[in-house]
């Protein structure tokens, strides 16, 4: 333990309230006093309804749609910034706009690299994040980031399922790289599907990549948005010979009509983390918390100890 370390604050944005009220238990502290005020026109502004000053400041903040999240998360830092925190962190479960990682035609954006710009230069010190769309992603910023993987919470769950012939599978290709990761950690076989995209969330054509016959088959992923892939995935999984089909995501972004395409499809079970708040009706999801996760790495940032002991496969 190192000697005079400054005192963590803990607080959160509107909707990420669920979660750092979790951490904080874990933490063992209180989650600290912050308002936001809203004008007619939508405009908000964000106050710290206690002293921060000379504190090490945790903002625990989601960015998922709509990108008032994203601005409430500027602000705070913000206005961390000009009540001196001595430090203050970005706790992002789940960092919004990654999809918009590089450019993939002419004249787009690269939306990432813009809200890692808007970040630094509203004022945090680092960011703790989990599972981002694409590792790279760290490297649009010039601060720390802590980049969390959720596999510790997921590896466990899927043990105590007990599969007796268990594929780990990808949906697409490029998420194979993830994929592989558990399949070899759990030592088991792998197997792709190849999609091609008539345009965004709207897939054409999927084939299968590998055996599923007779096999238990989990298929991994970082984010469910529509849930167009996912489901054809697993429907495919079935088509081709498969015992059971489960899929495990880190972020349940679960846009209409994903609840619906998820009761309707094959698959027996999905598992999502926490990092987005999932108020929907799917009677197929298992929401897992990371919760203890981000409390472990809060704790270890804050007396400077390493983090990479909490990682089961990357």
């Amino acid at each position: 333990m190192i000697d005079n370390l400054p005192p963590i604050k803990v607080f959160a944005g509107t909707k990420s309230q669920y979660m750092a009220k979790e951490i904080c238990r874990e933490l063992g502290c209180e989650l600290g006093k912050m308002n936001i005020q809203y004008f007619a026109d939508g405009e908000f502004e964000v106050s710290f309804e206690e002293s921060i000053r000379g504190c090490e400041v945790y903002l625990v903040q989601s960015t998922f749609p709509n990108s008032d999240n994203l601005m409430e998360l500027l602000l705070m830092i913000d206005a961390a910034k000009r009540a001196s925190a001595a430090s203050i962190i970005a706790v992002m479960p789940y960092f919004g706009w990654a999809r918009q990682d590089r450019k993939d035609k002419p004249r787009v954006s690269i939306a990432a690299k813009l809200v890692a710009n808007l970040l630094t230069t509203a004022g945090v010190d680092r960011v703790i994040a989990m599972d981002l769309h694409a590792d790279q992603i760290q490297g649009f910023f010039d601060i720390p980031v802590d980049h969390l993987y959720a596999s510790s919470v997921f590896i466990p769950y899927i043990q105590s399922l007990n599969l007796k012939d268990l594929v780990i599978a990808s949906p697409d290709v490029g998420g194979a790289k993830r994929a592989n990761s558990y399949a070899k950690y759990l030592n088991v076989p792998l197997v792709l599907c190849h999609k091609q995209r008539a345009k965004a969330n709207v897939v054409a054509t999927m084939t299968v990549i590998g055996d599923v016959k007779d096999k238990d088959v989990i298929l991994v992923d970082d984010m469910v948005d529509t849930a167009g892939t996912i489901t054809k995935a697993a429907d495919l999984m079935m088509q081709s010979g498969a015992r059971s089909v489960r899929a495990l995501c880190s972020h349940a972004i679960m846009s209409d009509p994903a609840s619906e395409r998820v009761d309707n499809s094959a698959l027996v079970e999905i598992m999502f983390t926490n990092s987005i708040p999932f108020t929907k009706s799917c009677h197929k999801v298992t929401i897992l918390s990371v919760a203890r996760l981000f409390a472990d790495t809060i704790r270890r940032v804050h007396t400077h100890e390493s983090i990479s002991s909490q990682y089961l496969i990357k």
